[in-house]
């Protein structure tokens, strides 16, 4: 005859660290309840929880309509490791859907992630610096970060964070001196980024260069460039190794080499030569970016007495496989042709 036997093991499917969720519309406010209960281990499962319906941007949409952004924001200031980290990974994937970005501006949320840029843990300031970077690709995004006054602080931690927090860093502050580059040029932005071009982590290289393009927006900007002479640099970085960083290098010298004494800063340490080996560059980003070099350097008559040798490689590349060199490079020949 069979007996009756309780399993002292749990279900297969049921998973220990998160907190059971609710059927339908009563799931994400039973989660914001328990993210607000006093109990140390049930805000830790309500956070597991939330965590794997935040990839879902219906359920962020809920989430922030009943209220869990300001729950999200109390929890930032919990004594608990574990519970600050789970909430920031939770956040920085709310900022990956556009109504996340949204709900980051309305709730206020870049004030409150602020508090933890000096987070003893590294997983939590990591996480804080996705949700920045994933804000800042929105335009409105970038302003919210730049209005919070944030900016000199990102360039401060810059020097001071782990490589892979660098890189996000970096990330965020292209996107954000694209909008206004005023604060970061108040905070010695220029310097520091200098120094990361010399970094051995070819990311870290990449990026600061394009944080160089957009901090080289605004004349102040590419007057800082060429005097704490970084255009000798960027000028060598078009020779790396990487492929991405010789673009990136060459979007840089695009900005600083519309003013005069960029230009002839550039002709001076010889740009030239490695900007037209560039133009043979399997990158499409990499082979505009050096033409537009060009051809702000043929604007100089020096520069223009040396590019009419090269006037068959441009005429070449107006038949390009990308539409936007080919328009690059007829207007570089029109420019180098140029009679007074």
């Amino acid at each position: 005859m069979a007996h009756a036997q309780i399993s002292k093991y749990l279900p297969p499917d049921i998973n220990p660290t998160q907190a059971a969720i609710a059927y339908g519309c009563r799931a994400l406010p039973k989660l914001n309840e328990e993210l607000q209960s006093e109990d140390l281990l049930t805000r830790q499962k309500a956070l597991m929880a939330l965590y794997d319906l935040m990839h879902d941007p219906e359920h962020v949409y809920t989430a922030i309509r009943i209220g869990c952004l300001e729950s999200l924001k109390a929890l930032l200031k919990d004594t608990n490791d574990l519970v600050r980290i789970k909430t920031t990974e939770v956040l920085y994937i709310m900022a990956t859907h556009n109504v996340g970005r949204d709900g980051f501006l309305e709730h206020d949320v870049i004030h409150a992630l602020s508090f933890l840029l000096s987070d003893p843990q590294s997983a939590c300031r990591e996480n804080l610096h996705l949700a920045f970077k994933h804000l800042a690709q929105l335009p409105a995004g970038a302003k919210g970060i730049v209005n919070s006054s944030l900016i000199p602080s990102l360039v401060w931690k810059l020097q001071r964070e782990e490589e892979r927090i660098q890189e996000l860093l970096l990330d965020t502050l292209a996107a954000c001196l694209r909008e206004d580059a005023t604060e970061a040029l108040a905070s010695r932005a220029v310097p520091f980024l200098k120094e990361k071009l010399l970094s051995a982590n070819s990311n870290i290289r990449s990026k600061a260069a394009q944080a160089l393009t957009a901090v080289s927006i605004p004349l102040e900007g590419k007057n800082q460039v060429w005097q704490h002479d970084v255009i000798p640099i960027l000028v060598h970085l078009l020779k790396d190794k990487e492929e991405e960083v010789q673009a990136s290098a060459a979007g840089a010298l695009m900005y600083v080499t519309v003013t005069t004494k960029g230009k002839y800063v550039a002709l001076d340490t010889e740009a030239i030569r490695p900007l037209l080996e560039l133009l043979h560059s399997s990158l499409s980003k990499a082979r505009l970016n050096a033409i537009k070099v060009l051809t702000m350097l043929a604007e100089a008559p020096e520069g223009r007495k040396i590019l009419q040798s090269h006037v068959p490689t441009f005429r070449a590349l107006e038949e390009d496989t990308s539409a936007a060199v080919q328009r690059a490079a007829q207007i570089a020949v029109k420019v180098i042709e140029w009679k007074p």
